[in-house]
């Protein structure tokens, strides 16, 4: 798709004013996207306006409406809920209350509004710009505005964003504030975990979501827990039986715990509310378990917002900015939202339509139909589940006689255990027989590899590292011993699951067919990297645990220097030559500079930021944060960029120093690497079993083809399997990247959000979709 790139320069704010307001319930991320839509409004040189207290602020006026300025949004970031107030509005509901916000506004010159709430405060922000010229009439015979303003102010623009931590609306993957909530749900989780395997509990857990089950679906899946309930897939009759069954059955396979999850709005197939109390009755009553409830509540709405809440808020804040500069009185309210990757805006009523016809779905019982209106990424995550929950009995599995290995290879990564659970459990239920290989190919040459069972894998999700152990040796130098394991094993098909090392690994394989037959197999890699470099793929498997590691260590540095006034850090992030973590982490963390590989600097630039730097000390905002990528430039290193500052910032400020090193790596894995890893490694699985039985002749496996060995990987808006040959024009073999990567779209954001005067391609933004016509295959934006 050539085109002409667009830039926004030409679109100028001057003598618009913009009015932001949150409504609803909070959600964490609300107070990123206020920013953004304040630093990107003041940017283009419009006025940009607070409206506290939701629309309830709108009808009171007076001091609820306050122009705001660039300082006013710093330190907001990385707080939870939302600093500008948000309240259920009565009178808004009212004509006289909407006339009354109507002259409050018009007072103010605001004709452009940015809505971030729930579906309910979206469709009253549609019906307020329905009304607005009828408003604005009636003020006029009131005598209250003369007919010059309503000439002036004829038209009333509408964007909004959806801030929900229930994940509850449609033609958007991901709301502001569900990741964060997922975060809180899955510690919960974890720290339950140990205490219920001490004692052999059970544990019910509530989470929120009163019409939508996405929170208790996702964190199921997130966790491995035992059975979910949720209000779209409302379990068949009989299911007390099946459950007591499927529990006792897990305890009987030497599981010390059981989780159940419920989601607060979950029903039977006769629309009865199934409540957390009434699920844990029974399984006291049937099984004598000790079990326990724990209701998760507002925990779920608090707490700081996860790195991914920050930049999908960062960029919709400063995408909802554009869309009110080009809005005409033509154009529909609309909402911009994220599909798989990108930024889309979309009519914001055919959204809020699709939303209620869920509602009505489920209401009158047409409880799969609730499910395919949900979405793609939706019914993926139910689909997935009910593969990984629930072990199909030896007797009822096909057999299909094929071998499977499965290994890991690189650095450890978050989410690399996730994966192999989910590869060794759809491998069984397919009906292969599946191989563990212990520390990558080097182990693999050794002869370390066994067979690994469905319950072998129990518990893995939350598990940091790599259980597998996992190497950097590429397999050149070990082929022979390898060749000669497959043999020995019987490996009809391999799936390799690392870093670049494994992409690399891969390529070598496929090279060595000619020699060695035992290659041509069916082999898929799964991009599991920190550092996010491998070509073929948007986001790979540990990079988001590691970017939100980062990202707290970033905001305890800020906090530790609101003490001591103008202070600022260098802080070094891992990455190899790859600067997306240091990229996305300076965007998540609010910093003032991104060193990075990808864009050359001089020291020109370094000045250029020192006097950034030295101005800002001038305003009350007195620190700064600069990020700088371990590989950045062989000479302008981490000392020198520190003793630079330190020198040219002598009088004004003083600097430290921080390398983040390997803390980035650990950790357990995050909602969003949990669920990654799990559901494209059992969409890997599903592939491996089909290219098996389309590579099988004459009672052996041959696949000799380019199209035999695939990286899976997540491209914009959908997962594909792409040949390993034909990524090679794309990579940068020297340096261990991709020669073309998306994220360096967004570094002119996080320059603007500094206050640095940059040009920003907005090409892809503008077009308004339609939401029917989102891809079938959408992948998770976040999950």
């Amino acid at each position: 798709m050539d085109h002409q790139p667009k830039f926004f320069e030409n679109l100028s704010g001057t003598g618009k004013a913009i009015g932001v307001l949150t409504s609803g319930g909070d959600a964490q991320g609300m107070n990123a996207a206020v920013r953004a839509v304040v630093r990107m409004g003041i940017y283009v040189k419009a006025k940009v306006y607070f409206v506290y207290e939701g629309y309830q602020g709108m009808v009171d006026g007076g001091d609820n409406i306050v122009e705001v300025s660039w300082e006013s949004v710093s330190s907001i970031l990385q707080v939870g809920g939302t600093v500008i107030g948000s309240a259920r509005c009565k009178s808004f509901r009212t004509h006289e209350g909407r006339l009354q916000a109507a002259y409050n506004l018009v007072q103010r010159g605001i004709t452009n509004l940015c809505v971030i709430g729930g579906d309910g405060s979206l469709t009253g922000a549609n019906l307020f710009r329905e009304e607005w010229s009828g408003l604005l009439e009636e003020l006029a015979q009131n005598g209250k505005i003369d007919a010059e303003a309503v000439k002036k102010y004829a038209y009333l623009n509408i964007v909004g964003m959806v801030g929900s931590i229930d994940n509850d609306f449609c033609g958007t993957d991901m709301t502001i504030g569900t990741d964060s909530a997922l975060h809180r749900i899955i510690e919960v989780v974890d720290a339950i975990m140990t205490t219920a395997q001490s004692h052999q509990r059970t544990f019910v857990l509530e989470v929120m979501g009163r019409h939508c089950g996405y929170l208790a679906l996702v964190s199921a899946l997130a966790c491995g827990a035992d059975w979910v309930f949720i209000p779209e897939y409302p379990p068949e009759e009989g299911w007390e039986d099946t459950m007591c069954v499927k529990l006792s059955e897990n305890r009987a396979r030497k599981k010390r715990l059981n989780i159940i999850i419920v989601a607060e709005g979950a029903i039977d197939c006769h629309n009865k509310p199934i409540t957390s109390e009434k699920v844990k009755d029974l399984v006291v009553q049937r099984l004598g378990f000790d079990t326990r409830v724990t209701i998760l509540g507002h925990v779920q709405r608090g707490g700081t917002p996860s790195a991914f809440d920050r930049i999908l808020a960062s960029r919709m804040g400063v995408e909802a900015v554009l869309a009110l500069l080009e809005a005409t009185p033509a154009t529909p309210a609309c909402v911009v939202s994220l599909s798989g990757n990108q930024a889309v805006r979309l009519p914001l009523m055919e959204c809020v339509q699709m939303t209620q016809e869920v509602q009505k779905a489920m209401d009158e019982g047409r409880f799969l139909e609730a499910v395919r209106l949900r979405g793609k990424s939706f019914e993926n995550n139910l689909n997935t589940y009910k593969l990984l929950a629930h072990k199909i009995p030896d007797a009822e599995l096909p057999k299909t006689n094929f071998n499977v290995a499965v290994l890991n290879v690189g650095a450890p990564a978050a989410g690399m255990n996730a994966a192999v659970r989910a590869a060794v459990r759809v491998g069984i239920t397919e009906g292969h027989k599946m191989f563990a290989v212990i520390d990558g190919f080097e182990g693999f040459a050794k002869g370390k590899i066994k067979e690994i069972s469905w319950g072998d894998v129990g518990g893995w999700t939350g598990q940091g590292g790599s259980i597998l152990g996992t190497k950097r040796t590429l397999p050149a130098k070990y082929l022979e011993k390898i060749a000669e394991q497959m043999r020995t094993n019987n490996i009809n098909a391999l799936m390799v699951i690392g870093g670049f090392e494994a992409y690399e690994s891969c390529l070598q394989l496929q090279e060595a067919r000619s020699r060695f037959e035992e290659f041509s197999v069916p082999i898929c890699v799964l991009p599991a990297t920190i550092s996010n470099n491998v070509p073929g793929t948007d986001f790979s498997i540990g990079a988001d645990t590691a970017l939100n590691a980062i990202v707290e260590t970033c905001d305890r540095i800020k906090q530790s220097a609101s003490g001591t006034k103008r202070r600022v850090f260098i802080i070094e992030t891992m990455g190899g030559y790859c600067g997306y973590l240091a990229n996305m982490g300076a965007l998540a963390a609010g910093a003032d500079a991104a060193y990075i590989f990808e864009e050359q600097f001089d020291i020109r630039e370094l000045q250029a930021n020192v006097e950034h730097l030295t101005e800002k000390m001038k305003t009350s905002i007195q620190r700064g944060l600069v990020l700088r990528n371990e590989n950045c430039n062989e000479n302008y290193t981490t000392d020198f960029i520190y003793q630079l500052y330190s020198e040219e910032g002598k009088g004004v400020f003083d600097c430290r120093k921080n390398v983040l090193g390997h803390m980035q790596q650990g950790g357990a894995p995050s909602p969003f690497d949990r669920n990654f890893g799990t559901k494209i490694s059992a969409k890997a699985m599903q592939w491996i079993s089909k290219k098996l039985k389309e590579t099988y002749r004459k009672g052996k496996v041959f696949a000799n083809t380019e199209d035999s060995v695939c990286l899976l990987g997540m491209r914009r808006r959908n997962l594909v399997f792409q040949p390993v040959a034909e990524l090679k024009s794309e990579t940068d073999f020297v340096h261990r990247i991709p020669k073309e990567q998306w994220w360096l779209k967004l570094r002119p954001l996080m320059k603007i959000l500094a206050k640095y005067k940059t040009s920003y391609d907005v090409s892809d933004s503008g077009q308004l979709e339609h939401v029917a016509m989102l891809p079938k295959e959408a992948v998770p934006a976040a999950i």
